[in-house]
């Protein structure tokens, strides 16, 4: 990616906290198109899924659809959004947190956590999936797995078994 689409994206993701409704709009629906080069406006794009208006939460779930892993620095913040209140910025802060594997290796105990305390369905479903994708850097997380592999959700039983068995011994 050059640096002038870094600089844009970063630039873009900047505008999403705009106090104005419109160019918050201008810059999801250009973040949408953007593809992976959207990625340095990744923690930008996680909180726009809270914005009041249903078209930017929309804009921006399509442009994290399409986006990939995010940048390394981001993991930190990404860690911090797991534990938001909002069920799709905390879906979409555990998914970016996957795609990173074993980079958001730092991310292990937040994700354990969220398995064990989200509320939303999804969220913990998304965080066990997260987990397998981090792989043998999760190993600390594997007694939370096995717990939600005995889980009545077949779903996310299905997705600690699998992240059980990326993981490894």
């Amino acid at each position: 990616m050059s640096d002038a689409a870094t600089s844009d994206a970063a630039a873009l993701g900047k505008q999403l906290a705009s106090t104005d409704a419109a160019q918050r709009a201008k810059a999801a629906e250009l973040l949408s198109r953007a593809g992976e080069a959207a990625a340095p406006a990744a923690v930008s794009l996680v909180q726009a899924c809270s914005d009041g208006d249903e078209s930017i939460r929309e804009m921006a779930v399509a442009a994290l659809e399409d986006l990939g892993p995010p940048p390394s620095g981001a993991i930190g913040s990404l860690t911090e959004l797991v534990k938001n209140s909002d069920p799709l910025v905390a879906y979409w802060a555990v998914t970016l947190l996957g795609r990173s594997g074993q980079d958001a290796a730092a991310a292990v105990t937040v994700l354990a956590a969220c398995i064990e305390s989200s509320a939303d369905l999804s969220v913990r479903q998304r965080a066990a999936w997260a987990l397998g994708k981090i792989g043998s850097a999760a190993t600390s997380a594997r007694a939370t797995l096995e717990r939600a592999a005995g889980q009545g959700d077949e779903r996310l039983a299905r997705l600690a078994k699998e992240a059980l068995e990326a993981i490894g011994t």
